[in-house]
């Protein structure tokens, strides 16, 4: 879903697409450098920019997260079968490019319901033969699990990697526990569960920064985006198997940008960047 270096015109608008529309997709694809936006996407970029200068930063740790996991994935276990919900629309690395980069054969499902997904994902994806565009509302597990292509091309009888990137701060309400258990006793034992998301780590300065977030998305056209404590996204993955984050620490999630970083930390993470968070777990 690679864009071009200017944000689209009139003329580029995908068939069913409403511009005078805020998306989350477009805004996350906007501050990840994509062009894939309009107007009304950049006047909530702007707003969320103003706020907190460096909220570029908790897409980029967002993307960061979902590159190394699914290296990891691609190269430390034998699941060859990956259902992403909320795919949205990354500028580069999708993850059919990284896990067939490893194995040509492996299976990619991508879910999501909006229109401009689904536009660019299915013309980029017209090709490939593993790799398919399912639309179907993520936060209905079974809508998605009963979904015909998914049930054509994930064998859920064998371990499945299910990811949860970006999306479950979208879901408002007391719901997001079970919605994650539908999804989570559907899969094999040995399936791992990926997720990242807003986070709110308890410190009076970085809550600050996360509730400014939060206030902007929530009130705003967008309506959503809430920041979770750190008992609060783990309760999200009810029964798995937590992994460490990195070499010293223990299981659990951690803040996106040092999870199994690729390197050592030569700069400091901005306020913003220690907003978003990453967790891996593994179902026995």
């Amino acid at each position: 879903m690679t864009g071009s270096s200017s944000p689209l015109s009139p003329s580029q608008v995908p068939v069913g697409v409403d511009p005078n529309r805020p998306s989350i997709a477009r805004i996350y694809d906007g501050f990840l450098g994509g062009s894939h936006h309009y107007e009304v996407d950049r006047a909530v970029m702007e707003k969320i920019s103003t706020a907190v200068p460096e909220a570029v930063h908790i897409a980029r740790g967002n993307r960061g997260f979902h590159n190394r996991v699914l290296r990891m994935l691609a190269s430390q276990t034998d699941i060859r079968q990956f259902l992403d919900c909320g795919s949205g629309l990354p500028t580069a690395e999708n993850t059919h490019q990284i896990v067939q980069r490893y194995h040509r054969d492996a299976h990619v499902v991508y879910v999501d319901n909006d229109p401009v997904v689904l536009a660019h994902g299915r013309a980029l994806l017209e090709d490939n033969d593993f790799t398919h565009m399912v639309e179907a509302d993520i936060f209905e597990p079974r809508a998605v699990l009963r979904h015909e292509t998914v049930r054509e091309y994930i064998d859920f009888s064998e371990p499945v990697a299910l990811l949860h990137i970006g999306t479950m701060h979208h879901y408002e309400g007391d719901g997001a526990v079970e919605v994650m258990r539908e999804y989570i006793d559907a899969l094999a034992p040995g399936s791992y569960v990926a997720m990242a998301h807003f986070y709110d780590p308890e410190v009076p300065e970085l809550t600050a920064v996360a509730k400014r977030i939060e206030e902007i998305l929530v009130s705003g056209p967008l309506g959503a985006g809430r920041f979770r404590t750190r008992a609060e996204i783990e309760a999200m993955l009810p029964g798995l198997e937590l992994l460490p984050p990195s070499r010293t620490d223990g299981p659990g999630l951690s803040v996106a940008d040092e999870w199994w970083q690729d390197g050592p930390r030569l700069k400091p993470l901005s306020d913003a960047a220690r907003c978003v968070a990453g967790v891996v777990g593994r179902k026995v």
